[in-house]
């Protein structure tokens, strides 16, 4: 590729992280880093504590664990050009200390794997209820009416949480359904929140109340509620007329009670003309400073409506135009998409494949939960870095868990893998044949021919409902144009 030549540099420091921490001698460290400590806890969260200035009780093993961290750190920040103080205050953060634990248990487990896998997921997306106030007619989880009798009791959603806080997770998502109809959402949540957990909600939005709004601001980190067309199409879209207004009150509710507010926008052939005009709308009269657009999965009851799903070309200008609306806010408005060639396309545009981008704010997008401090910490060094978080989080870094406590995937991946009632989440993450399908690019059909494999590596949600295969083709992308065409004529691959 003709952007090869422009990252001299980006491999010198991706090289300089592999023999720094991918050789015997560095794993066996930081397996011994990354241990249980006698006085209770990970002792790398320990030993990072200890490096910050805090007054940790340390036993022997903690002790040496301490100056191994402190001389990995201190040579970690020279080897990478950042400064140390600023990452002792990064560090500070309990979220950004959970990740860099995560990142580096990853390592020592796993290796520098390309793309990355964490030792437990990062993110779990927790669909609490299937209850819902509102009948979409996308909705992968085919949610609707009340609370389901096998959902998890709030007793047993806070042990889940403890075991999250045990295998290491650094962020959860409570999704559904409408997990607002759940009453016992903010006990759970709260709890969450008290653990020192990233917490994040998706929401219909029409629940939110000024009241709730402010009450949403004491737990949760991030709101995500979904807009999927103006009036008339979100209203027939959501299946409740009347429902737009109630939605977009919830949004400026969020924004005005200080929530880090994001507008979520499921693209379909049916509303798809009216996407750059919401996106504006989101922006200029809703006030969100965020916004992502969600891929189509043949999911639930999404697969009544097959004929929705956008032409690969239709994707791929959709996914050029918010990248193109995101540079042009110079990093004050984001725009991210949950298809995975968005981060193919964001590189496309780094390296001028498609064309000088109209400023000099652009980088890779590499997943779609990239943080926009990691968004601009990829601009001018992309491509290595963005192979090491690798597109597709599903089974390397996140899972879903369903109402009634399966594991799953990705939660528009409906195979259980196992069940959080009996089974330890590390011991499913490590032990799943289906994840270990997922963390492997090579020998993929179609994407895992691709250039771009290890970047993006294709919706594996849409591969499985396609074509009931974890590591079939994603159809919808310019790159594998010949699978969507036999699709369209009626044939199975």
């Amino acid at each position: 590729m003709e952007a090869d030549k422009k990252m001299s540099g980006e491999d010198a420091i991706i090289e300089t992280a592999r023999r720094w921490l991918d050789n015997p001698a560095s794993r066996a460290a930081l397996r011994f880093v990354c241990g249980r400590s006698k006085k209770g806890g990970n002792r790398l969260d320990r030993a990072i504590r200890a490096y910050l200035g805090e007054k940790v009780d340390l036993d022997s093993r903690d002790l040496l664990a301490s100056v191994i961290v402190r001389v990995i750190l201190k040579q970690g920040t020279r080897s990478f050009g950042y400064d140390e103080n600023s990452l002792k205050e990064q560090l500070r953060n309990p979220v950004i200390r959970r990740g860099m634990v995560s990142v580096l248990e990853g390592i020592a487990k796993y290796g520098m794997r390309r793309p990355f896998t964490s030792v437990a997921p990062a993110l779990v997306v927790w669909n609490y209820t299937r209850a819902c106030n509102l009948r979409c007619k996308h909705c992968y989880e085919d949610a609707g009416g009340g609370q389901a009798s096998d959902e998890l009791t709030t007793e047993e959603a806070k042990r889940v949480i403890d075991e999250f806080e045990e295998a290491g997770v650094v962020a959860i998502a409570f999704s559904g359904g409408e997990p607002l109809v759940r009453s016992d959402i903010w006990e759970v949540a709260g709890y969450a929140k008290q653990k020192g957990f990233y917490v994040s909600m998706a929401t219909n939005g029409t629940l939110i109340t000024p009241e709730v709004a402010q009450r949403m601001k004491e737990i949760f980190d991030y709101v995500e509620i979904s807009l999927d067309g103006f009036e008339k199409t979100h209203d027939e879209f959501r299946g409740i007329p009347g429902v737009w207004r109630k939605t977009c009150e919830g949004i400026k509710n969020c924004i005005a009670a200080g929530i880090d507010t994001c507008v979520a926008i499921a693209a379909t052939k049916n509303n798809l003309n009216e996407i750059p005009a919401l996106v504006d709308f989101a922006k200029d009269e809703l006030g969100a400073k965020r916004v992502i657009v969600f891929n189509y999965v043949p999911v639930g009851r999404a697969r009544e409506i097959l004929d929705q799903d956008l032409e690969p070309e239709e994707r791929e200008e959709l996914l050029k135009f918010l990248y193109l609306k995101m540079i042009e806010g110079n990093g004050k408005f984001i725009c991210y998409s949950t298809a995975p060639q968005y981060s193919v396309v964001s590189l496309k545009f780094a390296y001028g494949l498609y064309g000088s981008a109209p400023c000099a704010y652009g980088g890779i997008v590499a997943t779609h939960f990239t943080s926009e401090g990691l968004l601009q910490s990829l601009h001018g060094r992309t491509e290595k870095l963005a192979e090491f978080i690798g597109g597709c989080g599903a089974g390397r870094l996140y899972c879903g868990l369903e109402p009634n406590g399966d594991i799953v995937p990705c939660v528009f991946m409906p195979i259980k893998i196992g069940n959080i009632r009996k089974d330890r989440l590390r011991d499913v993450w490590d032990g799943s044949e289906i994840l270990w399908r997922l963390r492997n690019r090579e020998g993929m059909v179609g994407c895992g021919e691709c250039e771009y494999r290890y970047v993006c590596g294709g919706c594996r949600a849409r591969a499985y409902g396609y074509f009931g295969d974890v590591r079939g083709p994603d159809p919808g992308c310019v790159h594998n144009l010949y699978y969507w065409r036999e699709l369209k004529a009626g044939q199975r691959v």
